[in-house]
C-alpha cells in the first residue's frame, strides 16, 4: 500500500508567502514522522510564486511525499459563514495534513442548513471542516487543546499570546460568548467571529 500524500496550504497575500516558516516546520516534522524521511526542505527555495498571481489573495496549494507532487495556486475567495452545526465521531483522524479528506468530506455533509461544522470527539471540541477555532470568554480567546490538525496561523497565535490552549468539552461551550474560525488562509483579523448561538 502506497503511502499517502500530505499537502500545505499557503497563504499568498501581495505576492508574499505568509507565514511560511510555520508551514516549513510541520511539512517537516510530518515528512520525518509519517515518511521517515530526515532531510529538512527549504519551502522558500522550493517554491516560485508564478507570474500570474497578483496582489491579491492567493491559495499555494503544495501536496508532497518524499518530494513535491504538485504546486496549485488560485485566488482566495472568503466563505460567509452564519450557522454551524454540531456533528460527531469519535475515530476521526487527521493528525497530519492528508490529501485525503473523504471522513471530513462525510462529516460536512451532515451540516444539515448550516455553511459549517464543528467535530466533537468523544465529548471535546476539536475543530471546524477547514478550520482550527477559538472561544472568547472575559475578553480572552481560547482554543482547544485538542485540535484535529495543528494549524499554522493557529502555532502563530500561541506563539504570540493571542489565544490560550484550554480543554472545552461540548458541555463548556455554553460558558463562552463568541467563536472565531482561522487557518493559515484567513488570519486573525479577517477571521469569522459568530455568537456562540450561531452553533447548533
Amino acid at each position: 500500500m502506497s503511502l499517502p500524500l500530505c499537502f500545505e496550504t499557503i497563504c499568498v497575500q501581495n505576492r508574499q508567502l505568509i507565514n511560511l516558516s510555520y508551514h516549513e516546520t510541520r511539512l517537516n516534522k510530518t515528512r520525518t514522522e509519517l515518511f521517515g524521511f530526515t532531510d529538512s526542505w527549504n519551502l522558500s527555495e522550493l517554491i516560485t510564486i508564478p507570474d500570474y498571481v497578483t496582489d491579491a489573495a492567493h491559495k499555494c496549494r503544495l501536496a508532497y511525499y518524499e518530494d513535491i507532487d504538485n504546486i496549485k495556486w488560485e485566488p482566495y475567495n472568503f466563505r460567509t459563514i452564519t450557522k454551524i452545526q454540531r456533528v460527531y465521531d469519535d475515530t476521526i483522524d487527521y493528525s497530519y495534513k492528508y490529501n485525503d479528506r473523504i471522513a471530513l468530506n462525510n462529516l460536512y455533509e451532515k451540516r444539515g442548513e448550516a455553511e459549517e461544522i464543528l467535530i466533537i470527539k468523544n465529548g471535546i471540541v476539536t475543530d471546524s471542516l477547514y478550520c482550527n477555532v477559538a472561544f472568547l470568554k472575559d475578553s480572552q480567546w481560547f482554543t482547544p487543546d485538542t485540535p484535529l490538525l495543528p494549524g499554522t496561523q493557529r502555532a502563530f497565535l500561541l506563539d504570540s499570546g493571542i489565544i490560550q490552549e484550554v480543554r472545552i468539552s461540548e458541555n463548556d461551550i455554553s460558558n463562552y460568548s463568541h467563536i472565531k474560525l482561522f487557518n493559515a488562509m484567513v488570519d486573525w483579523e479577517n477571521s469569522i467571529v459568530l455568537g456562540i448561538k450561531a452553533i447548533q
